[in-house]
């Protein structure tokens, strides 16, 4: 394979573009924002979303959809989950519908409450064509080279294996999985838990522990299988985003915890923290699939119902008592 077109600029895009670099002769990324993709040609650096690493020379930047996705070998969508429709509809005619589309968003769509992979399959693509990225990574580690492993899911394992063929570094490394709902959920969900971890020691591990057993339980109402939520995809990035200094999404949850509003947290940041908008999503498909979540549920009166974090603490405490 020779041609990667990335679909989205922002950090985890351009990480991903700069760390697959070395397995494609010329990897296309692609800016909503066209000042910004002409910055980064001309300055060979993503100073916006990912300062400090140099792209590669097979890196064009550009903010024509028809010219980044023409001739590509494979289609790699990070586009916050918000615009991904929007986006996919424009790009739909570029795409040769034989072309593999690799989503590594984590989310959930607002409304229809689709999946990505879901939504990629209504909008450019066949579902035996669309796979999902999905693992505990930080964009700035994966930029830098650091080891990490991810899964690669597929509902057709062929194609889980070739994308996982076709993006293995020395530095990432993919295991395949046909549980695509697990996965996915998976990496939306533990977004919306983290949100929640703006106290101390104790109470990351409760939420991480309880969270866990929250999105392991929605994600099996979907089909899911529950060992995939024990891995990579479930267990291991839910931990990285809880406890790592780098996750947006554990920040706004930190600055919340210390009575910040969430209008006030989102104004100060470029940086998208998808756990904001997929924990209305979350919400209505417990309810839509009658499950159970009770940390999802608090969160969402958080950030939508201006409830206070101290006190939605206290009603998930004292929650009637029940076994483990």
């Amino acid at each position: 394979m020779e041609r990667l077109s990335v679909l989205g600029a922002g950090s985890w895009g351009t990480a991903l573009a700069i760390a697959l670099a070395p397995r494609f002769d010329e990897v296309r990324l692609w800016a909503r924002d066209a000042a910004q993709a002409e910055r980064i040609t001309h300055e060979r650096e993503n100073a916006r979303y990912l300062s400090g690493f140099r792209l590669p020379g097979q890196i064009t930047a550009s903010h024509d959809l028809g010219a980044t996705l023409h001739g590509a070998d494979v289609i790699l969508s990070v586009i916050p989950s918000r615009y991904l429709r929007e986006v996919m509809t424009n790009a739909a005619p570029f795409i040769d519908p034989k072309t593999p589309v690799v989503s590594a968003t984590k989310g959930i769509e607002e409304g229809s409450l689709l999946r990505m992979s879901e939504l990629l399959s209504e909008t450019v693509s066949h579902p035996s064509r669309v796979a999902v990225l999905s693992g505990p990574t930080f964009a700035r580690e994966i930029a830098a080279g650091e080891p990490a492993a991810i899964v690669i899911a597929a509902h057709h394992m062929g194609l889980a294996e070739k994308m996982q063929q076709a993006l293995v570094t020395p530095a990432l490394r993919f295991y395949t999985s046909q549980d695509v709902v697990g996965v996915e959920i998976g990496a939306a969900l533990k977004n919306v838990i983290a949100l929640g971890l703006g106290f101390g020691s104790n109470s990351v591990a409760a939420l991480v522990t309880r969270g866990l057993a929250e999105i392991t339980r929605l994600a099996c109402a979907l089909g899911s299988k529950p060992q995939t939520l024990s891995g990579l995809a479930g267990l291991g990035d839910l931990v990285l985003t809880a406890t790592g200094h780098l996750s947006r999404n554990r920040a706004v949850g930190v600055q919340l915890g210390q009575g910040r509003k969430l209008k006030e947290i989102l104004a100060e940041t470029t940086m998208v923290a998808e756990g904001v908008s997929t924990c209305r999503a979350a919400f209505q498909l417990g309810v839509k699939h009658g499950t159970e979540l009770p940390i999802i549920d608090k969160m969402y009166e958080v950030l939508y119902l201006d409830k206070d974090p101290r006190q939605a603490i206290r009603d998930l405490m004292e929650r009637r008592l029940r076994s483990e």
